[in-house]
């Protein structure tokens, strides 16, 4: 008997074909600047449930009406014909679906293949396409996630003291959010910011830690973002993320033309389509599609897929919940142009408890999952007690001195 920490599961040949979705529903989890949206998936097999994961900031609500909009595209179907699934998803609703729907799908997505894995008893790594790698190598950000450390951390000394917190924590790679909101051009006061907290993070870390430094798309022009990549180049960041804002393709091909140092982007783009483009003009070493956003396990694969035929690796955005931390862990075991993955576990102090999951933390690597499906079991009674809260809008933050509204 396959056993999860419901019910006990028939044996895998008793559940031959008979395997077909009675319900979806959604558990809306506040964790601060985020609300976790997770959904669970039951079927007509006693103890067979999935979990997943579909979280969108500042989008809740919508979120949980679009799967309610999906759920009768699902009902009766078979959970482990997962492409079917989503061709229902993608093509019999008309309207084609945006960020708000595709992480609706990506959530249901993640829970079909944590079903279709307990069936058989096997972790989701292995319908994938099986192990590739030993450990995947993941990276934090200050505060191991918390809202004021990422968001702001600005000046070096903050730098420096919040980053050797996390490697004393055993991280080996960091990211950190400290480019100033500008616009069009970049001034010498910003340039001078930036190079003195990228100069004493490096030699605080010294060289053997990875940096990653995340724009958030604050540039408004490719000049600016090149500015600001020349300052950085003598640190040698792992990478520069985001430089522009996600709909300024033709920026972002300009840049990589002139660019000194290593260009990543893809957490706002949504399916192949949005990836295509980049790919082809190989304007960009590291991909970062958010399997919570752009169509879930299957979908991300193939975005993989692309890049790795162009020599780009993957680095998958996360920053969200534990259900999405485990789908990525899955996704990092089974991809061979993974590079390192992005987690954000320190963003409550219950992030382990209210989702009893795969992940373990060692020298700065996750190790490899063996329990069936995602290996996921939630706690909905400490889900329950963090019911939907309005997130804090600290985007409104996102102003120069003359009161121009910029990208956060």
């Amino acid at each position: 008997m396959i056993q999860t920490s419901e019910k006990p599961i028939p044996a895998i040949t008793e559940l031959s074909d008979t395997i077909r979705i009675t319900s979806v529903t959604t558990q809306v989890v506040n964790a601060g600047l985020r609300n976790w949206i997770f959904v669970r998936v039951e079927t007509n097999v006693d103890g067979l449930i999935g979990w997943g994961e579909a979280t969108l900031e500042w989008k809740t609500r919508a979120v949980v009406g679009a799967i309610d909009d999906l759920a009768p595209l699902l009902i009766g179907q078979d959970p482990r014909n997962i492409e079917g699934i989503y061709r229902r998803f993608i093509k019999q609703g008309f309207w084609r679906l945006g960020v708000i729907g595709m992480t609706a799908v990506s959530g249901i997505e993640m829970a079909l293949w944590d079903i279709f894995g307990k069936s058989v008893d096997l972790p989701v790594w292995r319908l994938l396409g099986g192990q590739v790698r030993d450990r995947v190598k993941v990276y934090t950000h200050l505060g191991l996630g918390q809202q004021d450390a990422v968001y702001g951390s600005f000046e070096p000394a903050e730098v420096v003291d919040r980053a050797l917190e996390v490697i004393e924590k055993g991280y080996r790679a960091i990211k950190v959010v400290f480019i100033p909101y500008v616009h069009m051009t970049a001034d010498g006061q910003s340039l001078r910011q930036v190079d003195n907290s990228m100069k004493a993070l490096r030699e605080a870390v010294g060289d053997d830690i990875e940096i990653m430094v995340d724009f958030h798309g604050r540039c408004g022009s490719w000049g600016a973002a090149l500015q600001f990549a020349k300052v950085l180049q003598p640190y040698r960041p792992m990478f520069i993320e985001e430089p522009l804002p996600p709909q300024d393709i033709k920026g972002l091909i300009k840049l990589s033309q002139h660019c000194p140092v290593p260009l990543a982007t893809g957490e706002r783009l949504i399916g192949r389509e949005e990836f295509e483009l980049l790919v082809a003009e190989r304007a960009i070493q590291i991909a970062q599609p958010d399997i919570c956003h752009t169509g879930g396990l299957l979908e991300t694969k193939k975005i993989a897929s692309m890049c790795e035929m162009a020599g780009i690796g993957m680095a998958p955005h996360n920053p969200l919940g534990p259900i999405a931390g485990a789908a990525a862990l899955h996704f990092a075991v089974s991809t061979p142009n993974f590079t390192i993955q992005e987690e954000m576990s320190g963003a409550v102090s219950w992030y382990s408890e209210v989702v009893r999951g795969p992940i373990k933390l060692v020298d700065g690597y996750w190790s490899i999952p063996q329990a069936p499906g995602l290996g996921v079991e939630v706690d909905e009674a400490i889900a329950d007690a963090h019911p939907y809260k309005q997130e804090p809008f600290i985007t409104q933050s996102a102003l120069i001195d003359d009161g121009t509204v910029v990208d956060w």
